[in-house]
């Protein structure tokens, strides 16, 4: 297997080669060489776990408006249960991805749903809000040890297509967690919060998946030469300052995004219902047209970025939203609908192009890259869902939304990104 990730060329490429910097030491990831295509069999089963593992996360945010009424909660409170799971999983993400760059760890992903069940069980039965809070933060432990290393699977079955597979990754969790409102309205608000108890199958259906492409990757791992398990020295495709000013660039975009997601994820549900005086099972409906449409712009962005290049998918992910945003918290109850569907659409296209290009830009820091990344994510939507409910508590829902409709304009830093490489010819799939 070729062991080596091919350096995004640079325009300049002779002045950027003379000024390239090394980065610290990392392990490089096994993938199939480009020529033989992605393992689509392995990039569909990490899909399915990421599915599993994001359809557990979901079920959380799902019983928000019951624990609201049950444990008398405000906004904030909501919040607070939010970004004690986001940040559990922002904060140990690029920790985990840093040290498996190192030292892969190839059944890590199925060994943390343990984390996963546990919070499950405990989300199911806790009866105060310290113990909510223990319950979010076990689900995010488990999502944290997930994301870095089977992001990295996901390249390694990539054959060169990192766009691909990235989407395909990220599809799965992302339609993993539109499901939310339909378990919502379907089976956690007729039932009960204790319900929540009966998914325990979803984190040992998952565990059986990754422990399945666990051993396709340690295969990979086997079968590569000695001298590719050792730490050596990648050089970054542009001068470190230009890299550093870049990598800012996308967490902004990352803020601007993921901030925007949070208002949607958290308080959708109740702008619906309190601007048009829905019930809950029809609201969380309406949250699942908007989320099953953000799964589906995911899996066009990667595909995209790889043909065409990443700039161009980012900039109009971004800012492409900002006028369907702007307009949505002035529609009627249908064109509420239809704005939040394609302002999901549109913005959720980036996140896989973000991630690649990050990942060209620090070539060999695969689990590194992604954990930062997938952590921000968690970060940003964390942060956003806290201050966000202080901010809904003192004004109101509405205001929110119309104040947070202005945040995709932060796309427009995307200018001061630098143009990496070619896009990736497609490439005929290959099997596992």
């Amino acid at each position: 297997m070729n062991m080596n990730v091919k350096l995004a060329e640079v325009e300049g490429s002779s002045v950027a080669a003379s000024m390239a910097v090394p980065v610290a030491v990392a392990a490089p990831e096994p993938m199939a060489k480009a020529a033989s295509g992605p393992a689509m069999l392995i990039l569909g089963a990490v899909s399915l776990s990421h599915f599993l593992n994001d359809m557990l996360q979901s079920l959380l945010p799902a019983i928000y408006p019951l624990l609201k009424t049950e444990f008398s909660l405000s906004f904030a409170e909501v919040g607070l249960i939010t970004l004690v799971f986001q940040l559990t999983g922002s904060v140990l993400q690029p920790l985990i991805g840093t040290f498996t760059d190192r030292h892969p760890l190839p059944y890590s992903a199925s060994l943390g749903m343990i984390s996963s069940f546990s919070g499950l069980v405990l989300l199911s039965i806790a009866g105060s809000l310290p113990m909510l809070l223990v319950a979010a933060a076990l689900v995010g432990v488990g999502s944290a040890i997930f994301h870095p290393e089977s992001s990295r699977m996901a390249r390694a079955a990539s054959g060169g297509r990192y766009g691909l597979a990235q989407s395909l990754f990220q599809v799965g969790g992302n339609f993993g967690t539109s499901s939310r409102p339909l378990l919502a309205a379907l089976i956690v608000v007729p039932l009960g919060r204790s319900s929540v108890g009966g998914f325990v199958v979803v984190p040992l259906a998952a565990m059986a998946i990754l422990f399945y492409v666990g051993r396709w990757y340690a295969r990979r791992l086997a079968a590569a030469p000695p001298k590719a398990h050792n730490a050596h020295a990648k050089a970054l495709p542009l001068p470190r300052a230009q890299v550093t000013r870049a990598l800012l660039v996308l967490m902004a975009l990352m803020f601007s995004k993921f901030f925007y997601t949070a208002s949607m994820t958290t308080f959708y549900t109740f702008y619906l219902i309190h601007k048009f005086a829905l019930p809950v099972g029809e609201a969380q409906l309406g949250l699942f047209a908007y989320l099953f449409a953000f799964a589906s712009g995911t899996l066009i962005g990667g595909p995209l970025g790889d043909r065409y290049g990443r700039l161009p998918v980012i900039w109009i992910s971004i800012v492409g939203a900002l006028p369907l945003a702007l307009a949505m918290p002035y529609a009627n109850l249908p064109g509420t609908i239809i704005l939040s569907m394609l302002v999901g659409f549109v913005i959720s296209s980036a996140f896989s192009t973000i991630v690649v290009y990050a990942q060209e830009l620090l070539p060999g820091r695969v689990g590194m890259v992604s954990g930062l990344f997938f952590g921000l994510a968690f970060g940003m939507g964390g942060l956003g869902a806290g201050s966000l409910g202080v901010l809904a508590d003192h004004t109101s829902v509405n205001f929110v939304f119309r104040l947070c409709a202005f945040l995709p304009a932060i796309g427009f830093l995307t200018w001061f990104l630098p143009k990496l490489g070619q896009p990736t010819p497609p490439v005929a799939a290959a099997k596992a």
